[in-house]
């Protein structure tokens, strides 16, 4: 797939100029910048690191089923565009890497001078459903970054949680959803995303509003012991579950009802993976406690 077929699916999808365009000079918030290095604007080309945790919320779950957390060492990582891949771009990953026994990764030279929308770190592996987590976001500034980005944090969904997340919807919710299309999160594409607060603690009782109305139907609340959802606000650890159609890519932006204070962020979504996001107030992502 072509460039210009990107932009085509970019005026498909309703993004705006700020999303599919370079847009102009800009600082970079979104995440801590200030001990990266500037690159050169003529060989937009920076480095990428951080380090891969499996999602708190799976570890709880899985220690309290007796079971072992995945270790995450040797996992492929890849450095993508989330818009790229939802339209199954020929060419969505901007680099590649392998995770670290620690966790800890980076990757190199990401060319991004064709980013539109933010770049995404994507992992799959062995017990793992295949996710990508933001690590940079247009919607901060509307360019493509212009320093490296570090100290980001990448979130592993293992399988059983996925599965017990798709146990709390039930299946006929599930099927329902997706006109009898899928039975499980992943099938359907999903977004899972957890608001916090200014110091990274979960936040209760919110509310999760997409951009577009028709949207909001799609968005469901885990209870705190993952036996069920509704459409009422986060529970005690604050995630919340925007199920997807099963059918082509959906891009739009989920932000906090209520509260200015939260950006809202772009988010992207297709049949086959999970998009994993973390929703925080103002333009710097809060240290993981």
């Amino acid at each position: 797939m072509k460039r210009p077929f990107l932009l085509t699916s970019c005026v498909l999808l309703g993004l705006a100029s700020s999303a599919c365009g370079s847009g102009g000079p800009a600082p970079d918030p979104g995440f801590q910048t200030e001990d990266a290095e500037s690159v050169d604007l003529d060989n937009l080309r920076i480095r990428v690191s951080g380090r891969a945790r499996v999602l708190p919320e799976a570890e709880r779950w899985l220690a309290a089923q007796g079971q072992p957390t995945p270790t995450l060492g040797g996992v492929p990582i890849a450095i993508q565009e989330p818009l790229r891949v939802a339209v199954n771009d020929d060419n969505p990953t901007f680099g590649t890497g392998t995770v670290e026994g620690d966790g800890a990764f980076a990757v190199e030279d990401v060319p991004v001078r064709e980013v539109h929308q933010g770049l995404a770190t994507s992992l799959e592996g062995a017990g793992l459903v295949r996710t990508l987590t933001p690590v940079y976001d247009s919607v901060f500034t509307g360019a493509r970054p212009r320093t490296d980005v570090i100290e980001a944090s990448v979130w592993a969904l293992p399988e059983q949680f996925h599965d017990a997340l798709g146990t709390a919807f039930g299946e006929p919710l599930l099927r329902g959803l997706t006109s009898d299309r899928a039975r499980t999160l992943r099938d359907a594409g999903f977004v899972l995303g957890r608001v916090v607060d200014a110091s990274g603690q979960p936040r209760a009782g919110v509310r999760v509003v997409p951009d577009r109305s028709e949207l909001a139907e799609r968005i469901f609340y885990p209870s705190a012991d993952f036996n069920g959802v509704d459409q009422v606000g986060t529970s005690s650890d604050g995630l919340f579950i925007y199920v997807h159609t099963s059918l082509g890519a959906e891009t739009f932006r989920l932000g906090v009802e209520g509260d200015d204070t939260y950006v809202a962020r772009n988010a992207s979504v297709a049949p086959g993976w999970g998009f994993v996001l973390t929703v925080y107030p103002g333009v710097y992502a809060p240290a993981v406690p």
